[in-house]
């Protein structure tokens, strides 16, 4: 389904895009900095597979569910916590050096990013991953030059599922709720969309946390965001 048709015969004037497994598959270097930590932690690597399923609410959580070994974490406790902030900084760094190393762009996305600029959509990226690691991960995947905004995961106080990161990059580039899409691959970015008011599009390829996005609530779901022209 083209995007024109989630606003009666119009194209979007805004388009926000989510980042890791949306417009770049990222995992791999996720997956490696993850790796380094654990195995820095003198624990058994988490490999590939599994950190797919991991990723999407942030590099925090995404540190938590990892020394769990599962998606779904319990509460700390204190002698974890320190745990966990040993093993932010470890990942931090590592992905600091890992970061956009091994990411590719996905297949479609160039041609949509391009299609919509020729339209006169203005472009932001908002994602949950922190924010250091935004405009690097942009950069060395030549998508930066898309983009006249990236909100990142501490951007604002809060996250998505929150959407008052989409509220701001909305407002930021003159957007309103009927002119405004989201374009996302999880749960995440789909019920920050829902919040917030505004059309959501979902992609079938990335990291929704091992699960199928189609049941989400999503207006439209998609295996390439080139199926969007």
């Amino acid at each position: 389904m083209s995007l024109k048709g989630l606003f009666n015969a119009r194209w979007p004037g805004v388009a926000l895009f989510d980042l890791d497994g949306t417009l770049v598959d990222s995992a791999p270097d996720l997956a490696a900095a993850v790796d380094q930590m654990l195995e820095h932690l003198g624990r058994s690597p988490a490999g590939l597979d599994k950190v797919r399923h991991w990723v999407g609410n942030g590099a925090g959580i995404l540190v938590r569910r990892a020394l769990a070994g599962k998606t779904d974490w319990e509460p700390a406790r204190a002698k974890d916590d320190a745990l966990f902030h040993d093993a932010l900084t470890i990942f931090y760094h590592a992905y600091g050096q890992l970061n956009g190393r091994h990411s590719v762009v996905f297949e479609g996305v160039t041609e949509c990013l391009g299609h919509l600029k020729a339209l006169g959509c203005r472009l932001a990226v908002v994602t949950n991953k922190p924010d250091q690691f935004v405009q690097p991960l942009l950069k060395q995947t030549g998508l930066d030059h898309w983009f006249e905004l990236a909100v990142g995961g501490d951007t604002l106080a809060v996250k998505k599922p929150d959407p008052a990161p989409l509220l701001h990059a909305m407002e930021q580039l003159g957007g309103t709720r009927g002119t405004t899409v989201m374009i996302g691959d999880s749960a995440a970015d789909v019920n920050a969309s829902l919040a917030a008011g505004i059309p959501c599009v979902a992609v079938r390829y990335g990291y929704n946390f091992g699960g199928s996005v189609d049941s989400l609530g999503a207006d439209a779901v998609v295996d390439s965001l080139a199926e969007l022209l």
